[in-house]
């Protein structure tokens, strides 16, 4: 194994916790007390890490197109083992591989199908995060795919050029899923990206960036023993996969597509030498324009894509610095808050090859109107419940109407990290507390870190997809919080429609003998309102 970390002490201004989140103290001590989950002090690996690993670029996705005209691709989920170090096997699982799986990549208007098969010993499912597409087809926790079942949803591509991913989303085990490896890309195109200069040879000028944290016992295995109230929190850092890993660039500007794929841990991305940057994309697609920065902080499920401008022959590592989590000292050094990683080594040939000048006004984004919005809807996150609420698989907590533009102010009402996830639509940030929302947050988002005592008001507008019995999810992305209960349901339902009432997660598992193709569960009971 790699040596070591090595602990050093950091001091950190207290930040101050409004009054609205004091209340909470005493139920986040109580839990944080009952988990024995606190964390792993200060981990610094600046300077301790010697990159000798290429970084591997996840594989493009094979795909045909069938008769009807559909875009089709095969991902199995399996188990296998992977070297992350020479000579020492880690037992992982991945898709059509032994860890993570091949980047999908799809048009704008393409269909697509996907036959996710299940080739491990439980079942599983597959999450489209970020995609606009049918409840049925979503792969939330009503979605299971057994042991030996074939899934295959099919839907349109129809959202703007953006990196998305997949990974599992089974109710109460998907911490478990997505840490033994299981999550790959999903890149969207389209002629508006298509037309503008930027970097885009796969591999080559745009690279993939999946950022996960690991902990590895004394035989290699991966172990998530050691936990703050967010999660697991790991030690060393795995980049598409590959530990210590550097990525040799070979023309002027690179892009850099950044996945926090790690089941807890929050990142703040930037630069050894404290370099700009800009950001040209967040989770659902191009900015309106380019935005330099020189850090950028990215909670579970969050990704940005940024431009990195190099010059002949330097050297310069891609890490992540101490995020502000908007919690009380102690409170971030138990939960990573403190930590200040090295990532990726970025080493520029003696010859770089451009593309001339990368574009600054990038997307069109009609900016939605609170006006425009039907419904005001209020989510308070405290404990592992939203609205004091548990997840329940029986239960619709809400009810939208198809084409609705709504907002949703949420609110993270402990001194402790959250985030938010709403699952099939981006979201406009139209507020930060009492300010307009900072330039990475001023393009489309489907997850959002919530600070402490911090209202955020987001918007978003609801596709015509409809299915009173059939729900999508919003919830915490830090993992270990959406398997304790931290989540929720909804539906789409034509205008003047009501909910109905969802499947059980028993009665929507894809049986083996049963490949049929995007099918929804029966309805249990008769239709109910919301």
């Amino acid at each position: 194994m790699l040596p070591r970390r090595f602990v050093r002490p950091r001091r950190r201004v207290a930040t101050m916790v409004s009054g609205a989140v004091v209340s909470a103290v005493l139920l986040a001590a109580g839990l944080t007390a009952c988990s024995s989950d606190n964390g792993a002090g200060v981990i610094d690996t600046v300077g301790a890490i010697d990159f000798v690993n290429p970084l591997a670029i996840p594989p493009l996705a094979e795909s045909t197109v069938n008769a009807a005209g559909e875009r089709v691709f095969d991902l199995e989920a399996q188990a296998g083992s992977t070297e992350f170090v020479p000579g020492v096997a880690t037992d992982t699982w991945g898709y059509n591989g032994s860890y993570l799986g091949p980047t999908l990549v799809a048009k704008r208007g393409e269909n697509v199908r996907i036959n996710v098969a299940n080739a491990l010993d439980e079942a599983t499912t597959v999450h489209w995060h970020g995609m606009s597409l049918p409840a049925e087809m979503d792969g939330g926790p009503h979605q299971m795919v057994e042991p030996g079942a074939t899934w295959s949803p099919n839907f349109t591509i129809d959202q703007p050029a953006s990196t998305l991913w997949y990974h599992p989303h089974p109710a109460g085990n998907t911490e478990h899923q997505v840490e033994m490896g299981l999550a790959g890309l999903f890149l969207l195109q389209d002629d508006e990206e298509a037309a503008l200069t930027l970097p885009r040879s796969y591999g080559v000028d745009d690279i993939p960036v999946v950022v996960q944290d690991r902990r590895f016992d004394e035989n290699g295995q991966f172990v998530t023993d050691v936990r703050g109230y967010i999660g697991p929190i790991g030690d060393q850092l795995l980049v598409n996969g590959t530990l210590a890993p550097y990525l040799d660039v070979t023309s002027e500007v690179v892009r850099l597509r950044l996945v926090n794929g790690s089941t807890s841990r929050v990142y703040d991305f930037g630069f050894s030498d404290g370099r700009s940057f800009d950001l040209i994309a967040s989770d659902g697609g191009l900015l309106p324009e380019a935005a330099p920065m020189d850090g950028i902080r990215l909670s579970p499920g969050e990704r940005a894509e940024i431009l990195v401008h190099l010059t002949p022959g330097e050297t310069v590592n891609l890490q992540s610095t101490p995020p502000d989590l908007g919690t009380s000292a102690s409170a971030a050094t138990r939960n990573a808050g403190d930590d200040t990683l090295d990532v990726l080594e970025l080493r520029a040939a003696a010859t770089l090859s451009s593309i001339g000048a990368p574009s600054t006004t990038l997307a069109s984004i009609e900016p939605l109107q609170k006006a425009d919005a039907a419904t005001d809807r209020s989510f308070t996150l405290n404990g592992y419940t939203i609205n004091n609420k548990l997840m329940d698989m029986t239960r619709i907590d809400e009810t939208v109407e198809a084409g609705a533009t709504e907002v949703w102010t949420v609110d993270n009402a402990m001194p402790l990290p959250h985030n938010f996830h709403v699952h099939a639509v981006q979201f406009q940030v139209l507020r930060v507390g009492t300010q307009p929302p900072p330039a990475e947050l001023s393009g489309w988002k489907d997850t959002i870190y919530l600070e402490p005592g911090v209202r955020y008001e987001l918007i978003m507008q609801f596709a015509e997809y409809t299915n009173p019995d059939f729900p999508y999810m919003f919830h915490c992305h830090m993992l270990v919080h959406e398997d304790a209960g931290m989540m929720g349901q909804f539906v789409v339902v034509k205008p003047g429609g009501k909910a109905g009432t969802p499947p059980t997660a028993h009665d929507a598992m894809v049986p083996t003998s049963n490949l049929a193709v995007g099918s929804g569960p029966r309805v249990l009971s008769p239709a109910h309102g919301h």
